[in-house]
């Protein structure tokens, strides 16, 4: 049975050796930076904990300390400003995978993890794109990715934490047996017990969602400390759900002269997938991710020589490119898709998802225009994922050309925002509109069967990135008005346009009730501070005497 109350236990540790740590220069400096090159990192030293013990120790032996993975992060979530920094790269464990799950410690990176699930027949599919990231940084910010359609978020996945407190207490959690009772949760560590409120602001109703903290009526304790970005507690441990096998992958490369088509398309292929799925359709066509690339995109590549790298053939008129990957039973060869698509157009076309797909792609005139990577296909797949992935680079050489030729205070502006799929239209129309008014460069590409873009502004000033800032902000307001979140990936981090962002969806009673889930548990602000909002002096909860 459920309960709104749980208790800590002491950190468990079969060593009483003190965690490594070096404040050398030379080692400090691969920590002062994550990949979103948030200026100014700084740090005291680095440690290297082995075991909760160790953990522990750093964790109340610092006035401020910051867990990080692969440093990974977009926002500047992983960039010290001051605290030590708890590199959790030497918690590598994993546990023999058991049925339905598998229990990992949070140094893991994605790449071992699947490597570790594929050698037991299981997987884990939700994989976000950057397979160097460790679990305990894709539960820190409810990572997501191109799956999310067929497949959710971490947080859909997560079955139990252990979490270590600012005090250097664990709590054990597994999902249903913590949930909040009247708007709160009740926490006995050893020296008293803690009320931690629920926050009442109501989450966008949107596939992915990675904007601070969770809440919702009665919700799990574990969802709390999901998507909390390291400021609530320092995970030592998560259990995953598994599948027991992994299905084939299919991808088709769709070029389109129109992008009213594309979202068309996108929208029959959400459909059909949708329709199959509550059917139980043996023959439904199964899609897992569309992609998608605009015109600025397409340029930008070729711009770079990224199609001839990847053998890739788009025509010049395209205004977009549709990445479609679905998942077929497993077994299924690459000559059986071959002869589906071959004998679509005839009488003699077995039903199937190849047949549905390409049946559909006939429909709009667009089966000559598109690419496929069957299962056996494993290079070629590869192929048509590294031309989607090199349109992020292509914007980024052009800011790093920019910053260090013209204004060193250049960097990157993006956004990711993610409307109800009704409204993707309107988002788009949003985007091209606060940019080009504002006569921008600016590429917009994403996960469009979740309708969630990354809009990125291209400046070649330091004035063109405060205008594209200026226009990131205008469309959040509007992108929130839409039922969406300006924030559906990646995090907040430290990042001061997204902080902005955060405190325009949830306003500053949000903020606030934030803050005071912030205080409950972490009331000497020790661990991640000025991640989320802005640090600042919190009041104490008591007025002494």
């Amino acid at each position: 049975m459920a309960t709104h109350q749980v208790r800590t236990r002491p950190p468990r540790s079969n060593s009483t050796e003190p965690a490594e740590t070096t404040s050398h220069p030379d080692d400090l400096s691969d920590y002062l930076a994550d990949a979103a090159h948030y200026p100014g990192g700084h740090a005291p030293a680095v440690g290297f904990p082995r075991n909760e013990a160790q953990l522990a120790s750093l964790i109340q032996n610092n006035a401020a300390v910051l867990p990080v993975g692969a440093q990974s992060s977009l926002t500047g979530g992983a960039t010290p400003m001051g605290e030590l920094v708890l590199s959790l790269s030497k918690l590598i464990a994993i546990a023999e995978p058991r049925t339905k799950q598998v229990t990992v410690q949070p140094g893991v990176t994605l790449t071992r993890l699947k490597n570790t699930l594929t050698a037991a027949g299981k997987s884990y599919p939700p994989v976000p794109t950057y397979e160097g990231a460790t679990v305990g940084g894709i539960v820190s910010t409810n990572a997501a990715g191109a799956a999310t359609f067929k497949y959710g978020t971490t947080r859909d996945w997560v079955e139990g934490l252990s979490v270590m407190l600012a005090c250097g207490e664990l709590l054990d959690l597994e999902r249903g047996q913590v949930r909040a009772k009247n708007g709160y949760f009740e926490i006995e560590k050893s020296d008293g017990k803690v009320t931690v409120p629920v926050p009442t602001y109501r989450l966008p109703a949107v596939p992915k969602h990675s904007a601070g903290y969770h809440t919702g009526p009665d919700m799990d304790l574990v969802d709390l400390f999901v998507g909390s970005e390291g400021t609530l507690g320092v995970v030592t441990s998560v259990t995953l759900n598994v599948l027991p096998r992994r299905l084939e992958n299919c991808f088709f490369l769709v070029s389109l002269e129109h992008e009213s088509q594309a979202l068309r398309v996108a929208s029959r292929l959400r459909e059909i997938s949708l329709r199959s799925r509550r059917d139980g359709d043996p023959d439904g066509l199964d899609v897992v991710a569309i992609e998608h690339l605009d015109r600025r995109c397409l340029e930008l590549l070729r711009e770079d020589g990224a199609d001839r790298r990847q053998h890739v053939s788009v025509s010049e008129s395209a205004s977009a490119v549709l990445l479609v990957q679905i998942e077929l039973p497993s077994g299924t060869g690459s000559d059986h898709i071959h002869e589906q698509v071959t004998l679509s157009a005839s009488a003699q076309a077995a039903d199937g998802p190849i047949t549905r797909l390409c049946h559909l792609l006939e429909d709009e005139d667009l089966l000559d225009n598109t690419e496929m990577a069957t299962p056996g296909q494993r290079t070629r797949a590869t192929e048509l994922l590294s031309f989607r992935e090199a349109v992020p680079e292509s914007v980024n050489r052009r800011i790093r050309i920019a910053k260090n030729t013209v204004d060193n205070t250049i960097n990157k502006t993006a956004a990711d925002m993610v409307v109800p799929f009704c409204n993707l239209s309107d988002s788009l129309r949003l985007f091209r509109s606060a940019f080009e008014s504002r006569h921008l460069d600016y590429a917009i590409w994403g996960h469009l069967s979740d309708a969630n873009l990354h809009p990125n502004v291209i400046p070649k000033t330091a004035a063109e990135m405060q205008l594209g800032k200026d226009a990131i902000l205008e469309c959040g307001q509007e992108i929130i008005k839409l039922g969406g979140s300006p924030l559906a990936e990646h995090g907040v981090g430290r990042n001061p346009l997204k902080q902005t962002l955060l405190r325009l969806l949830y306003g500053d009673a949000g903020l606030a009730q934030m803050r005071a889930v912030k205080r409950a548990l972490d009331p000497d602000s020790k661990l991640a501070p000025g991640v989320l909002f802005a640090a600042e002096a919190e009041p104490p909860l008591e007025t002494p005497l």
